[in-house]
């Protein structure tokens, strides 16, 4: 059900019918990619970085005159996970089918396929995705908690029950929603783990989450993973965010190393563009930027990291001859894999 200030005036209402298996409320959330699927964890993820930015840029927001739309994007995921956390070791992690909605090339306000609705439990856990939710929740609640403390807070309670049901309940999410295998597969569930206790610390000032967080990222080894931020990888996340919540140097030099290696070993196009993976390649480009400014915030560094992470946000503008952004700049995308805008 669209909200009556959104923007996208030609698109209405659709899959009203989202229903969890008892009959839950799932509507609401974000289609994934140019299809219909809503897979929890990259949007959790999403969720989690679109806060983080309003949290810690919310000056470049207000600025641009963006600070409500943003807040907006946020609480539109964020509605969504109150509905489908449905009970403190319950979690809807996907609504849709994915072969059946790939068959499918058309309006989603046109929609007639089975939408079947799939869940982690204390049977069947998921500490990635309940861990990114947590995450998601947490950070969302710093965003809200001056312009509406009671939603804060409620996006807070459910961030710790789903903590403790990730880290109580240990597994992997796409080995309990099996058809999230073929498209969102998690490589592990420790970074989630820890990424959640971190926020969850920044939102509450609450030492037993840092403390927490800390013990889990000597406990599995994070010091001694490879690099990256992703919506599966979240290990830089993690030490760029336990760097600026403690100013411990361990943090600093582990996201120094990182940094260090995108920008002076990592392949690149010939123009400059981080290419860390074929799949998405401007994603990776792109959160990588991210990461390196939260890097030169903490005086990394700072002039030639905001220098280089420049330099990629500028190529997905149109410094590269094409503007990577649907409707902006120099010769723009003009054929996106995106169903709903090509019916």
């Amino acid at each position: 059900k669209l909200p009556a200030d959104q923007k996208v005036t030609w698109r209405k209402d659709s899959a009203l019918n989202d229903k969890g298996q008892n009959g839950e409320d799932l509507t609401g959330g974000y289609y994934d990619a140019g299809d219909y699927v809503k897979f929890g964890f990259p949007m959790a993820a999403t969720a989690t970085v679109l806060a983080w930015g309003l949290v810690d840029y919310a000056a470049g927001y207000t600025s641009a005159g963006a600070l409500d739309d943003g807040r907006k994007a946020v609480k539109w995921a964020t509605d969504y996970f109150l509905k489908a956390h449905t009970a403190p070791t319950e979690l809807y992690g996907q609504v849709g089918e994915g072969d059946l909605d790939h068959s499918y090339w058309g309006r989603p306000e046109d929609m007639t396929m089975s939408r079947p609705a799939f869940k982690i439990d204390a049977s069947n856990p998921g500490s990635d995705l309940a861990g990114e939710t947590a995450a998601a929740l947490a950070a969302a609640s710093i965003v809200f908690k001056t312009v509406d403390p009671s939603y804060s807070n409620n996006l807070l309670t459910h961030a710790k029950q789903l903590f403790d049901f990730a880290n109580n309940y240990r597994g992997k999410y796409s080995d309990s929603i099996t058809d999230a295998n073929s498209y969102y597969s998690s490589y592990d569930y420790r970074d989630e783990l820890v990424w959640a206790a971190a926020w969850l610390y920044r939102a509450t000032n609450d030492i037993t989450y840092l403390n927490t967080a800390e013990s889990l990222y000597n406990q599995f080894g994070l010091q001694d993973w490879n690099g990256g931020f992703s919506w599966d990888a979240k290990v830089s996340g993690v030490q760029v965010l336990l760097a600026k919540l403690t100013n411990k140097q361990q943090y600093k030099d582990a996201i120094k190393g990182y940094v260090d290696y995108l920008i002076n070993t990592q392949q690149k196009t010939p123009k400059g563009l981080l290419f860390i993976d074929v799949w998405g390649s401007l994603r990776h480009a792109s959160n990588a930027a991210f990461v390196i400014l939260q890097a030169a915030d903490l005086g990394i560094s700072a002039v030639s990291y905001r220098q280089f992470a420049k330099k990629q946000i500028d190529y997905a503008l149109g410094d590269g001859g094409h503007s990577l952004v649907v409707g902006f700049g120099n010769n723009p995308p003009t054929h996106p894999h995106h169903a709903s805008s090509s019916c």
